[in-house]
């Protein structure tokens, strides 16, 4: 069997894990360091979160003329350790795996993301990391 293609991103936080966990699932956080002003031009149309092993959610922005429902439903949520969800743009079901895992350290805490995509999005897996990376780097800015 073969692996997915994954992009895998690294960040290290200086905040206990549980507060990393928590900023991760929380609305108001997600409107700040994956969607909005901070990582690029876009309007935030909702973020609904049901952050619970088979809740779903939806990030929807505007980019320019195009609305973009990121969706998604929770697998497993182990506080303060880790997060795993689907991860795709409606309406398309098959999407890919996002797992985040949180460390302790000396001085806080190590956040590694793996986002697993089917082989169809292998030229992507650079894109990805990219974008998470940016990602976590905001929400270390800000907590």
């Amino acid at each position: 069997m073969t692996a997915k293609p994954a992009a895998i991103a690294v960040q290290t936080f200086r905040v206990p894990p549980q507060r990393v966990y928590d900023a991760i699932l929380s609305p108001e956080m997600i409107a700040r360091f994956m969607f909005g002003p901070l990582l690029r031009e876009e309007e935030i149309l909702h973020i609904r979160n049901d952050p619970r092993v088979g809740g779903e959610f939806s990030y929807k922005v505007r980019r320019g003329k195009d609305e973009i429902d990121h969706i998604g439903t929770f697998l497993e949520l182990v506080p303060p350790k880790c997060i795993v969800f689907t991860w795709t743009i409606a309406p398309e079901k098959d999407g890919s795996t996002v797992i985040i895992d949180i460390t302790p350290a000396p001085e806080g805490c190590s956040v590694r993301l793996i986002h697993e995509m089917a082989p169809a999005w292998a030229g992507f897996v650079d894109r990805a990391r990219g974008a998470w990376e940016k990602m976590l780097g905001v929400l270390a800015t800000l907590l």
